[in-house]
């Protein structure tokens, strides 16, 4: 590949937590790396004028039971959160702060965070539980607490997610392989297979 895999994904879609636990082993079968690109469907719906998934009539009830369903499929310990679904503003600035420094250890907050609240219910849009999230992984709660007021920080997300939008990004996840764009966790499937073989 060209160029790497680009992972956009919202902390606060279930789906989004079921791609981000394979799609890096998945890449690296293939001798792929990929870059994390969490963005804010909050701003991606004004434009597309999409709801989330629970304020929409039948599918909402449904999707209750998919998520269940697909977290047994994925293998992966999940637990619907009480508060669903949240903002998530807090951890996209901690992740992008960090990612400027370590984009791994980037990589292993954004997964510690999606861990945090879809497996123990952590209310992430918090700023303390954010903060907290990271110090647990080393990083100093209060230079964390400050880079989410930062407001560098804040323009990098800004920045990222209209990038996103701009590049066509409407929903989590949504990886896009040499410009292929793949929306949904259950695309994994192609998306390896398009990594494997390339375009059909």
């Amino acid at each position: 590949m060209s160029q790497p895999v680009d992972f956009y994904f919202d902390f606060s879609s279930p789906y989004g937590y079921f791609a981000a636990a394979k799609v890096d082993a998945l890449a690296a079968r293939h001798g792929c790396s990929t870059t994390w690109r969490p963005i804010l469907l909050g701003a991606v719906f004004k434009v597309t004028g999409q709801r989330p998934l629970p304020a929409v009539p039948m599918k909402g009830s449904y999707v209750i039971h998919d998520l269940l369903r697909s977290a047994r499929w994925f293998g992966l310990p999940f637990r619907m959160p009480g508060k669903f679904p949240v903002p998530t503003i807090a951890p996209c600035r901690a992740y992008y702060w960090l990612h400027d420094r370590d984009p791994a250890a980037a990589k292993t907050l954004a997964f510690a965070l999606l861990r945090a609240y879809f497996v123990e219910d952590r209310d992430i849009s918090s700023p303390e539980v954010t903060a907290n999230v990271a110090a647990k992984l080393g990083h100093d709660k209060d230079t964390v607490l400050q880079a989410l007021n930062d407001p560098a920080v804040k323009e990098r997300l800004k920045a990222e997610v209209d990038a996103a939008i701009e590049r066509g990004v409407f929903g989590s996840p949504y990886i896009i392989v040499d410009r292929e764009p793949f929306w949904g966790s259950d695309r994994l499937d192609q998306v390896e297979q398009w990594l494997a073989r390339g375009k059909w």
